[in-house]
């Protein structure tokens, strides 16, 4: 018994103090301001424009205002000829945009990846067009297509074309002028995002791929595209909503004409609202159109599989 009662018992085990919640939530409580901002400037705007899009509103014309339920998406799936007409458009705008800045976008990537004498001033000149406002790219492109003292004149100084030859007034050469305006601007994006990229790829798997006798070609196919895969979905998924939503420099190149063969829906939905002041109906086609964007980005993200590990 004396033994045992010699024998010193351990020492209990500390407590271990209950891990206060506060530092936990303190990082969520920082941001809590700015997050209800942000829900605040983008919840209220959408939710706005769901509920007028069921209303027929126009403050010019206030005794027709009142629910409509859904007259004015009837309206313009059956007797607006101008909706299809802007959304065809629409289409063809992104299309073609989307995919010429991508090809000379990828093609200025790899140039400027490439190491040579005064990089870092090509580098600058190409992705100076990219800090250039819409508004003003539109301003210089109206300067350059000016038929007194544009581009015109100086070709029919030359002997090609004639005088007073306005690209932006006439309908078979307003979609082309636009599409080059506009990809001065746009191309150093997908050259941005690409060359960040490229960065990335290791310079072993070229040196390997040589080494097993594998051409440019080859190794442009098998390397360099598999590793871009998540970049050009990505850029060109935000490219595509960018230039869907393009109104600043077509609005300023040609204001949707001539005889609006370059009037997209998000202009006609602008001309619609602020021209018009019929926002019942401009609510409406803004709700169409972000369905649209919305499943069209679905199925884009989908089939592209972005994200997922290539097999």
């Amino acid at each position: 018994m004396a033994q045992a009662a010699a024998v010193a018992k351990p020492p209990a085990p500390p407590r271990r103090r209950r891990a206060s919640a506060t530092p936990r939530r303190l990082p969520y409580l920082l941001i809590a301001p700015a997050a209800l901002l942000m829900l605040g400037f983008i919840a209220y705007p959408v939710i706005s424009v769901f509920y007028y899009s069921l209303q027929n509103y126009n403050p010019t014309k206030p005794w027709r205002n009142g629910y409509a339920g859904f007259d004015n998406f009837v309206h313009a799936f059956t007797d607006d000829p101008q909706f299809w007409d802007t959304l065809i458009f629409s289409g063809k705008w992104v299309v073609v945009e989307v995919g010429l800045q991508l090809l000379f976008g990828l093609a200025l990537a790899l140039i400027v990846n490439q190491t040579f004498v005064g990089r870092a001033l090509g580098r600058a000149l190409v992705f100076s067009p990219w800090a250039v406002s819409g508004v003003l790219t539109s301003a210089i492109w109206v300067l350059l297509y000016n038929s007194q003292t544009g581009i015109t004149r100086y070709l029919a100084d030359m002997g090609i074309g004639s005088y007073g030859t306005s690209w932006l007034s006439d309908t078979s050469t307003v979609f082309p002028a636009a599409v080059v305006a506009d990809l001065w601007r746009g191309v150093p994006f997908f050259a941005i995002l690409i060359l960040a990229d490229l960065q990335s790829v290791s310079k072993d798997l070229y040196e390997a791929a040589e080494v097993d006798g594998a051409s440019r070609l080859k190794q442009f196919w098998h390397i360099t595209l598999p590793h871009l895969k998540d970049a050009i979905v990505l850029s060109t998924l935000l490219r595509a909503v960018w230039e869907f939503n393009n109104v600043d420099l077509l609005y300023t190149l040609t204001g949707g004409g001539p005889a609006g063969e370059t009037t997209t829906l998000p202009l006609y939905i602008a001309n619609t609202s602020v021209d018009a002041h019929n926002f019942g109906y401009a609510s409406a086609l803004t709700t169409v159109a972000f369905v649209i964007l919305l499943f069209c980005s679905m199925v884009y993200l989908r089939l592209s599989k972005f994200g997922g590990e290539e097999k």
